[in-house]
């Protein structure tokens, strides 16, 4: 059976897939509403097409800190990309880099900055906790810039993780043939055979857990590299303009694929508040349920200068390998590039505001009657609805028998 669209691969994915693996990639925290959320909130966005306008030739080409890449659609860092296939990390950088765009690196991925960059050129971002232990932290930063690493994805709201019960109920461990290979000569490069995610949690919590995380530490971070960061997991106002005094480069709007707090709102629905506190200081990126051509261009529509995904990268890494994820990146490609031309964009800069309509702002298109008739029987009420004077609803009323 042809695949047709992004999310029919992680049906393939759950049946290729040991249980352990698959919940693992999958699930989100605790009742897995954020999860839902994440996707069902861009269903609740319209779209407001214009007509009559020469689209034979679009451009979707951007810029990110500087980089020409081919499309707004970039790879979000994803862990252990090879549980989902043997090549891993590998298939996904060289997918990127065919389809012209950006990847972003776990530093808990079974390939390392090294082995990932001999996969030929490419821009990559390495996304980068900053653990209690310095040390390994700047370890981390002097690979990837060796590398040829292009900036690092700070990812800033896991003090500590979030609770994932399908991992505790699976008693989720890494195959015993695989490492995190980043971490390899900093004891944290493998797990025990027989040790649970848990236990592997709570053995190394305090280089894992860092509950003193602040914003001192993104000027810290500043200070041991020159690669521009861009601040991952913020959803509010507030943390937005935090960031931007911190130094961030960039922000990506993240609810960290609603694996850490549930309850948090959907980061299509945060993404217009990160957008006006950052006053296009800094590019706002948008992480979390991307599934379609039409929720990229609904994303910068809001104000995103482009997206990542996540899932959509290891589920089809596990159905088809390299093959899969270079046909994710060309099915979001052509289906943007087909909503574009719909609602008569020829350029990202066309892309605006007015091209949505969403649920804080559909009255606008939708205004409320302005007569309401009440019946009784016989008789028939009707009133100004819109009037906000009692005085006026009072000259308004008046009785039909």
């Amino acid at each position: 059976m042809e695949i047709t669209n992004v999310s029919e691969y992680e049906a393939i994915a759950k049946q290729k897939l040991p249980k352990m693996v698959y919940d693992y990639y999958a699930s989100g925290a605790e009742d897995q509403w954020t999860l839902q959320e994440n996707r069902n909130a861009f269903s609740r966005i319209l779209f407001r097409p214009r007509i009559l306008i020469d689209v034979s030739k679009i451009d979707m080409t951007t810029t990110v800190l500087g980089f020409k890449i081919s499309m707004p659609i970039m790879i979000a860092p994803t862990a252990m990309q090879k549980m989902a296939h043997p090549d891993g990390e590998y298939a996904t950088a060289r997918a990127a880099s065919a389809a012209g765009t950006i990847m972003t690196l776990s530093s808990w991925a079974t390939s390392s900055v090294e082995e990932v960059a001999s996969t030929g050129p490419g821009i990559r971002f390495f996304q980068l906790y900053v653990y209690k232990d310095r040390n390994v932290v700047a370890q981390l930063v002097r690979r990837a810039e060796r590398a040829g690493f292009k900036a690092i994805a700070l990812t800033v709201d896991t003090p500590r993780l979030g609770r994932r019960e399908a991992d505790i109920k699976n008693r989720f461990t890494l195959p015993p043939f695989l490492t995190l290979k980043n971490f390899e000569g900093l004891d944290l490069g493998k797990m025990d055979k027989a040790s649970s995610y848990i236990t592997f949690l709570r053995i190394n919590k305090n280089i894992i857990c860092n509950l003193t995380l602040s914003w001192k530490d993104v000027k810290w971070l500043q200070t041991i590299t020159s690669l521009p960061i861009l601040v991952k997991g913020v959803i509010t106002a507030e943390d937005t303009r935090l960031a931007i005094q911190a130094g961030a480069a960039g922000i990506i709007v993240s609810n960290h694929g609603a694996r850490q707090l549930d309850y948090v709102p959907a980061t299509i629905m945060a993404l217009e508040e990160v957008v006006k506190a950052a006053q296009g200081r800094v590019p706002v990126f948008l992480d979390g349920g991307v599934r379609r051509g039409t929720d990229v261009f609904k994303a910068l529509a809001l104000g995103a200068s482009g997206i990542f995904i996540g899932r959509p990268v290891v589920f089809s890494l596990a159905a088809e390998g390299e093959a899969g994820v270079r046909k994710v990146l060309q099915m979001l490609r052509e289906e943007f590039e087909l909503t574009m031309a719909l609602s008569g964009c020829r350029s990202l800069k066309e892309i605006t505001r007015n091209h949505i309509v969403t649920e804080w702002d559909r009255p606008r298109i939708a205004p409320a009657p302005r007569f309401a008739v009440l019946s009784f029987d016989k008789v028939v009420l009707s009133f100004d609805w819109c009037t906000s004077s009692s005085a006026r609803i009072d000259s308004m009323f008046h009785l039909e028998v």
